[in-house]
């Protein structure tokens, strides 16, 4: 039975967003075994977040953009025969002759602890995914949220930031204010979806300047649908007054116990504050993110190469047909670079259709112009991803918001200064010199929040990406969990651990000791 250690599957997909969703129903389809691994408990990814049916939601498709393109993957799924492990947290990927060999805690929280292992023939990587922040004083305060988080909030929860018992459903016309800045296509339908929710918006504040899309006139010709987008996110805003303030960034949050008042400063052409220009804005929260970094752990821990974007981050290097380079891995969706969820599905679809081909053997002429029609269609949108990157990358001169007194690792509380005296002091050069001499990067998170801004200092700029390091763990693991491992099982660099621990809804055994 598949998933078992004799009888592994086709094809594990871990992560259950766009990508993952597309890949997982295309390959079941094409007559693959596929096993579908999510951290969360709803199928859908960060982008397809939904509410619990005990809030009560009437039209939960009112929050969401493409939901149709959703509810049709989700109607695919049903009768595919995809084997959906949701509660699925993978920490660590194998491999040895041509299998790999996944391993995961479950729980919502990865708190049951129970040691899961599937295996499976080939392996493709939809892990998504996180938001980029660029520290500034005051950003630890409570009602700072990420601009994505606040999406989330509203997807999820029906919650607005920033307002005492938010829950749309008790209070749908709640008028707390929300600043949302940053940087990024993300932040007008950010802003445009708390304001449509209730909450007052009084500014959307961006780094950098529309008019740099006009440096790419075939992107944005091969994406009139992109146009298109923009002039609805313009008539929303209009239409609930929210202001946008170009070229600009909120340089230090107000507040005692939470959030009062942001401080917006207009920003030169390297993103340093123009002194004199500081306006103040009152508000109840603020939004922020820099755009999404790719979540590209798993993958680099294999060994699979990286790429630096045009927005400086780091992302998987693919072939034509999604391959890393590491064979018998793929990858879709924003692993490979930020693109959004239409580039995404595209990905994930043409990904299962090259596992299918390598794995039956099997590519008839239609499967082939299938491929071509996506490859196309991946190659025009990924264009179009790469000039958004270029056009909102952040400039080098950011870090001049910073005071010594900052803190950049929120979880260690190190300081810009501390960071700063292990660069000119200490002889750092990188932000792992820095990280060992500082603790920067070293707690819950493992830098997925202060990486970006630790990299940056220790280069002496703002345009360095974090590294893409190697670690055998993608995700913090109890303790409980590892020691109820069989010590020939756990995973190394030489050996795969060829038992499977799973539940018995898996269909994997779910005791190895007697192997």
């Amino acid at each position: 039975m598949p998933g078992s250690a004799s009888e592994p599957y086709d094809l594990a997909v871990i992560g259950a967003g766009p990508a993952g969703l597309s890949a997982a129903v295309t390959a079941a389809e094409s007559g693959l075994s596929v096993a579908l691994l999510d951290a969360s408990a709803h199928m859908g990814g960060q982008f397809y977040r939904h509410p619990a049916a005990a809030l009560g939601a009437v039209r939960p498709e009112a929050l969401h953009h493409d939901w149709p393109v959703f509810a049709d993957l989700r109607r695919r799924l049903e009768p595919s025969g995809v084997s959906r492990l949701a509660g699925h947290h993978v920490w660590s990927v194998t491999g040895e002759e041509g299998r790999w060999a996944v391993h995961a805690v479950t729980g919502a929280d990865g708190d049951e602890e129970r040691p899961v292992r599937v295996r499976a023939r080939a392996l493709l990587l939809t892990t998504g995914a996180y938001e980029r922040q660029l520290p500034f004083p005051g950003w630890t305060l409570p009602g700072v949220v990420g601009a994505g988080g606040a999406q989330a909030m509203l997807k999820s929860g029906l919650a607005l930031p920033g307002i005492a018992a938010s829950s749309l459903r008790a209070k749908p016309r709640a008028r707390g204010r929300v600043v949302v800045a940053g940087s990024g296509p993300l932040l007008l339908a950010v802003a445009v979806s708390l304001a449509a929710a209730g909450a007052r918006v009084p500014a959307v504040v961006e780094a950098s300047g529309y008019l740099r899309y006009a440096r790419h006139p075939r992107a944005l010709a091969a994406n009139p649908h992109k146009l298109a987008e923009a002039v609805v996110h313009g008539a929303a805003m209009l239409r609930h007054r929210v202001r946008p303030l170009l070229r600009s960034a909120v340089t230090h949050v107000h507040g005692t116990e939470r959030v009062e008042a942001v401080t917006v400063a207009r920003l030169d052409r390297d993103w340093r504050p123009v002194p004199g220009s500081e306006r103040r804005i009152a508000c109840d929260a603020l939004a922020v993110g820099h755009g999404l970094a790719p979540q590209i752990e798993l993958a680099t821990a294999l060994g699979c190469a990286t790429r630096r974007t045009p927005d400086a981050t780091a992302a998987l290097v693919l072939d034509g047909l999604q391959e890393t380079t590491v064979p018998g891995v793929w990858s879709a969706g924003e692993t490979g670079g930020v693109g959004g969820s239409r580039l995404a599905i595209v990905e994930g679809e043409l990904a299962a259709l090259a596992i299918a081909a390598r794995l039956t053997g099997r590519s008839g002429p239609s499967q082939g112009r299938r491929a071509e029609r996506l490859r196309r269609r991946r190659d025009r949108l990924r264009a179009f991803a790469d000039a958004l990157a270029a056009c909102h990358a952040p400039g080098a001169g950011w870090p001049q918001w910073l005071p010594d007194d900052t803190d950049v690792c929120r979880c260690e509380e190190v300081t810009a200064g501390r960071v700063r005296e292990a660069v000119t002091e200490l002889g750092a050069r990188d932000a792992r010199t820095v990280k060992l001499l500082t603790r920067a990067g070293m707690g819950w998170c493992q830098g997925r929040m202060c990486g970006a801004a630790v990299a940056c200092l220790a280069a002496g700029g703002g345009e360095v990406p974090p590294p893409a390091e190697r670690r055998p763990f993608a995700v913090p693991v109890p303790l409980g969990a590892l020691a109820g491992l069989d010590p020939a099982t756990v995973p190394s660099d030489t050996d795969a651990a060829p038992d499977t621990y799973a539940d018995e809804d898996t269909g994997a055994d779910t005791e190895a000791d007697d192997d």
